[in-house]
């Protein structure tokens, strides 16, 4: 009996051995471009069920943070101005704010406190009840020269951006006093379509001896790099712009770093480590940030707290730069007087003088100042210095 070949087989038995093997070869290829295809489908698949996964699982702030910026913002009622206390546990000077916010209609503002984790604000610890259950519930413990101090000021916008009649932000820190009535500071801030942000380049940056990190690059660039005031007051649009920041802040955290103090006992390590960049983050993150966002021409680059800082040579010496305490002697009426006449700031390191205006309108260039004691915020108070 014959026996039927397919042609196939009839083609394989004519070949040469070498012919067999190359054709071996190329069904092994075949075999595994097939199995390499099916794996990045099944890949693909996988990654995209991943991605809406995480999208769903998303936290609600981020999801509303998002939904924000679809369609015009409608709230009723008057704007408000969002006070943001960034502070290290209570409000020191709740007396002084309590005085500050007693009478005013409460629907032209709000009042945010970042305070240490687990810290709750009732009768127990403050006297102003409009400070009750004012602290938010996701607050991070925070530390002076970190970027943890940024944080925390992030986590206060998006809770007040969760407001839509928001359209001011004021960040404070538990030491500042109001210098005028809160009439005159709502309608000196709401009349200006900009915010207030110091702002300045620092030249120290040209000589080498600066603050930025080339490892920051090519995120943020030398040119874009700013220094100034961390106290800012800002307009919602630029209060979105931080909080929905996902590039600049992750490079501040890993490489904005302060410089450890001078320790002598460390040696030649002590050495290495004063070469390394002295990066304070919150001098620097939201004026590069607004910068490199192409929104510097909306600022006017100025801060509203006064701050007095003691840069003394005897201070400098290992220490840098601090600002003066108020006491209650300090703070006499005179010296109030002096700080609210002030209608103009110098930059040394731009040769810029920034003269305080806001609608082309010539105004004072400070509603709060830095850093009062509590002596010194009774004087204010009981002497009403801080009124128009």
């Amino acid at each position: 009996m014959m026996m039927m070949m397919t042609p196939a087989a009839t083609t394989t038995m004519m070949m040469t051995p070498a012919r067999k093997q190359r054709f071996r070869h190329c069904c092994i290829f075949r075999q595994n471009l097939k199995l390499v295809i099916t794996v990045s489908i099944i890949l693909c698949i996988f990654g995209f069920w991943k991605f809406q996964s995480q999208l769903i699982s998303s936290p609600p702030s981020k999801m509303t943070r998002l939904s924000r910026r679809v369609g015009p913002i409608s709230f009723v009622g008057p704007p408000k101005i969002a006070f943001l206390f960034l502070t290290r546990r209570h409000l020191p000077l709740d007396f002084l704010w309590g005085s500050f916010f007693e009478e005013v209609d409460v629907a032209s503002y709000s009042i945010y406190i970042h305070s240490e984790p687990g810290f709750v604000f009732d009768e127990s610890n403050t006297r102003s009840p409009m400070f009750f259950g004012r602290q938010l519930s996701n607050s991070i413990q925070v530390a002076w020269g970190e970027s943890s101090m940024i944080e925390a000021e992030r986590l206060m916008l998006d809770a007040a951006l969760e407001d839509p009649a928001n359209q001011r932000f004021v960040l404070l820190s538990d030491s500042c006093v109001p210098l005028y009535n809160f009439s005159y500071i709502y309608s000196y801030v709401m009349q200006s379509p900009k915010s207030f942000v110091d702002s300045f380049l620092d030249k120290k940056e040209k000589e080498g001896q600066g603050r930025f990190n080339p490892k920051m690059s090519p995120g943020i660039t030398e040119d874009k790099w700013r220094k100034g005031s961390q106290w800012f007051t800002l307009i919602r649009r630029h209060a979105e712009v931080v909080v929905d920041d996902g590039l600049v802040f992750p490079l501040f955290k890993k490489y904005c770093k302060r410089r450890p103090p001078v320790d002598d006992s460390k040696g030649k390590l002590n050495l290495k480590l004063q070469k390394q960049h002295n990066c304070i983050p919150d001098e620097h993150y939201l004026q590069t940030l607004l910068t490199m966002s192409g929104l510097e021409k909306e600022l006017e680059r100025r801060t509203l707290t006064y701050t007095l800082w003691n840069d003394s040579p005897a201070n400098m010496e290992g220490k840098g730069w601090h600002p003066f305490t108020f006491s209650r002697s300090a703070a006499n009426p005179q010296r109030i007087k002096e700080i609210k006449d002030i209608n103009n700031v110098y930059y040394a390191t731009e040769y810029r003088t920034e003269w305080c205006r806001t609608n082309s309108t010539a105004v004072p260039c400070f509603l709060f100042a830095r850093k009062f004691s509590q002596g010194a915020a009774m004087r204010l108070l009981s002497e009403r210095l801080w009124t128009e």
